[in-house]
């Protein structure tokens, strides 16, 4: 199992640092041209790919992160009652509501008709 696991886990690095090399657009590789970086990662199979993570890309810190400091805030936090558009939603839930009060209003005006026009048309004493 050792023996296999020696094999799989360069195998895998390798595979990985391909495909990640292959998907990286030419002005990101770094110190050597992208089909350079495909050949040493291919042709060294254990430093290649080590060399290809370690130096062969421009990695930057993701932009958008969950928690970014306090410089890289684009948009601050806003309390519901200073944003318009949860205003908005609340007004048009009112709305809403009151429409479905009136529906509800008018089925059960329709209801009672239809109940007081079929209790008239039953023949009573038969």
């Amino acid at each position: 199992m050792l023996r296999l696991l020696m094999y799989l886990v360069p195998l895998a690095l390798t595979i990985y640092a391909l495909i990640d090399c292959l998907n990286t657009p030419e002005d990101e590789a770094r110190h050597l041209p992208k089909i350079v970086w495909v050949f040493i990662v291919l042709l060294f199979w254990i430093v290649g790919p080590i060399a290809w993570l370690a130096a062969g890309k421009v990695r930057t810190p993701p932009q958008n992160g969950r928690t970014p400091s306090e410089w890289h805030r684009n948009q601050r936090f806003v309390a519901p009652d200073d944003n318009p558009e949860f205003l908005k939603s609340l007004d048009k839930d009112d709305k809403d509501e009151q429409l479905l009060k009136d529906w509800e209003a008018d089925l059960r005006r329709r209801e009672e008709d239809l109940k007081r026009r079929t209790s008239d048309e039953e023949p009573k004493g038969d």
